[in-house]
């Protein structure tokens, strides 16, 4: 069966022979398991399914609190329309069950952080590599199609740019290691077993909600909250910004490329930055008149830093018919506004402990 695919509406008359109302009724049928829901990006994935008709269950990390991370601040008819399941990706038997009835997992549960994982790496072994192996059990036993989610720090520092999908692999840091390992695990898996597993690997996503660990909220919540001089670690290496929506828009066009099984797909904005050119952009969208201290405790060691990373996506649009929505510098800045935007407002910004590092 087909899909849609980006640049094909399903309000069109017909698309592969099927009238409107039929690929709306495919759509709903669909039964989609998010893993991470509750984190930065699979809360905005979780909702923007949710808004496309997808049946969605939402895997969260349990918790004695009944939190559903982002997802508790998701609007009404967000949350009753979605079927939550608490669970811990490193439990193989609460994996299975989570994926019990869905046609695709969205797989983005990990731990990210990569300095946590300098003083922690045994956590990121048993989450990212081992969470990733119950992934691909229960869905190889079930029939079910596998979007897993790498990262652009598996490459480490650009040896070439723009960095395509043959770019070798380096792990510069037990985070990116691992990541790597899960990688060739879910790739494994299809060439072992031929089971539909594809592998998008995002460029350094921002935008609403994301952790104060990264440069962009860093940046934005000591502003918001009154700094004029910002603590930050290294200002010259570049990155390769992708809004969120871009990011959650990439998921589906993978999932509904069928061309996409067994194929590893960059999902960048090809465009290329610098941390203190971002500094620059962020203090112009908020009127605010900067300087940066370095701080020691945000440097990466030496070897670890990832100096430079600026991404080809020309094989995921080829392949999926996806484009970003927010590319280059204006489409950089659009984004940047809106995420500004969301954390000035002092209900979002109270939940940042801005005066701190944030591991």
């Amino acid at each position: 069966m087909e899909y849609l695919t980006d640049g094909e509406s399903k309000h069109d008359e017909t698309y592969c022979g099927l009238p409107a109302f039929e690929i709306e009724m495919i759509e709903m049928a669909k039964k989609v398991l998010i893993t991470g829901a509750d984190g930065f990006i699979g809360s905005h994935l979780t909702e923007y399914m949710v808004r496309k008709g997808y049946d969605v269950r939402a895997f969260v990390l349990y918790n004695s609190f009944n939190s559903w991370g982002w997802l508790d601040h998701s609007p009404p008819d967000i949350k009753t329309n979605l079927d939550v399941f608490s669970g811990d990706i490193r439990d193989p038997y609460g994996v299975r069950k989570a994926m019990q009835g869905c046609e695709c997992v969205l797989h983005l549960a990990a731990l990210i952080a990569i300095p946590y994982s300098y003083h922690s790496p045994d956590a990121y072994v048993d989450t990212n590599i081992k969470g990733t192996l119950n992934i691909l059990q229960a869905a190889r036993d079930l029939g079910t199609r596998v979007v897993h989610t790498s990262t652009s720090e598996v490459y480490g520092t650009a040896q070439f740019v723009p960095i395509t999908e043959e770019h070798p692999l380096v792990g510069q840091s037990p985070y990116s290691a691992t990541k790597i390992g899960a990688d060739q695990i879910a790739a494994s898996f299809y060439r072992s077993f031929d089971l539909p597993v594809a592998i998008l690997r995002p460029f350094n996503t921002f935008g609403p909600r994301q952790s104060a660990r990264a440069v962009i909220p860093s940046i934005i919540t000591q502003i918001a909250n009154g700094r004029r001089t910002l603590s930050l670690g290294a200002l010259h290496p570049t990155r390769d910004f992708t809004f969120v929506m871009d990011t959650a828009r990439a998921f589906e066009a993978v999932m509904l490329s069928d061309a996409a099984i067994g194929t590893v797909l960059n999902g960048g904005s090809n465009f290329e930055i610098s941390i203190g050119d971002t500094v620059r952009a962020i203090a112009e969208v908020m009127g605010a008149d900067v300087t940066v201290t370095e701080d020691s405790q945000r440097l990466r060691p030496q070897k670890s830093e990832v100096e430079r990373l600026f991404a080809d996506n020309n094989k995921l649009i080829a392949t999926t018919g996806f484009s970003p929505a927010y590319g280059q510098m204006d489409g950089f800045r659009r984004g940047i506004a809106e995420t500004v935007d969301w954390f000035k407002d002092p209900a979002n910004l109270a939940q940042y402990k801005a005066d701190r590092y944030n591991v």
